[in-house]
């Protein structure tokens, strides 16, 4: 166990809110960012204010409080450009845009996605590459473009290997096993997602294996085994909520709500099809919401996985 941050080094508080966020306990990562930007706008520390406004406006997403985020992440890369931070610049434009991708205007989101890779290859950060090609991947996925999606998915694999992070591995090859599920190719889906759980359980992060467990109860549905499907997605929805996951428990009850519907548990599946529907609407992700109605009509879930940097 590591002792606790002394309040009167916000710097130190910040490196703290920012393992635990990276580790999904959202909690303590709040408490001590809270207390870091206490104490950074006590010492006029434009800086430390603008890195620690961003991290809150990540654990805000991952909450589900998009409007908190949003306004976090405008703030953060306002004060970026006063600064003249062109990490921290595009950081913010990515995670603008996962939100302006969540409320279903996905072009907006791509101008944004790519204002921020042109920074990160201009800056030659791989980890800002791997998680914004990750999310471009994504928008060109649920756009229907599954060569950019591919290319992408790959982009975000490649940078995420070289950089030598097991949790943002863990994310890249999630979204290859997504690629791979859209395109019928089981098997490979199944190894990625594998690959995927075993580095996000090397890293410590619960909420990236529960996010692999969330498609591999899609898996488990295509493999006609929906009693299985059922059980992944509830226990992955489990690890959301104690997390306060907010997005992720509202996609694991989507499916739950058809995994039980396939397996004639209908009360149940109704049950988590309104847990599903409540969590979206109250995240105002009309895309989500809409695309659930879609899969509950054809009766058949999309995979899908977004994320902020948690940092």
């Amino acid at each position: 166990m590591r002792p606790e941050p002394s309040s009167a080094d916000p710097s130190v508080l910040l490196r703290a809110a920012t393992r635990h966020t990276r580790r999904g306990e959202l909690d303590v990562g709040q408490r001590h960012a809270s207390q870091a930007l206490a104490q950074f706008h006590v010492r006029g520390d434009r800086d430390g204010r603008m890195r620690t406004i961003n991290l809150l406006g990540a654990i805000a997403w991952e909450r589900g409080a998009l409007a908190e985020a949003e306004r976090d992440f405008d703030e953060a890369m306002a004060l970026a450009q006063e600064l003249g931070d062109h990490v921290l610049s595009a950081r913010a434009s990515n995670n603008l845009a996962s939100v302006a991708n969540l409320r279903g205007n996905p072009h907006r989101a791509l101008s944004l996605f790519r204002n921020a890779l042109l920074e990160y290859q201009r800056l030659g950060d791989r980890r800002g590459l791997a998680e914004t090609w990750h999310n471009l991947g994504l928008t060109w996925r649920e756009m229907g473009d599954l060569m950019q999606a591919d290319r992408a998915a790959r982009e975000a694999v490649r940078h995420a290997e070289q950089e030598q992070d097991a949790s943002l591995l863990a994310l890249a090859m999630t979204g290859r096993a997504e690629i791979e599920l859209q395109r019928g190719d089981l098997r490979v889906a199944e190894q990625a997602l594998a690959r995927a759980r075993h580095l996000a359980a090397v890293a410590g992060d619960e909420l990236g294996e529960a996010e692999a467990d969330r498609i591999r109860a899609i898996l488990l549905m295509r493999q006609s085994d929906p009693d299985q499907a059922l059980a992944v997605a509830l226990a992955a929805r489990t690890v959301a909520e104690r997390h306060g996951s907010a997005l992720l428990s509202a996609e694991c009850a989507a499916v739950a709500a058809l995994a039980a519907r396939d397996s004639s548990r209908h009360e149940e599946a109704e049950a988590h099809a309104a847990t599903a529907r409540s969590g979206f609407a109250a995240l105002h992700a009309t895309q989500l919401l809409s695309r659930f109605d879609e899969e509950w009509k054809r009766g058949q879930p999309a995979a899908r996985s977004t994320r902020i940097p948690r940092d």
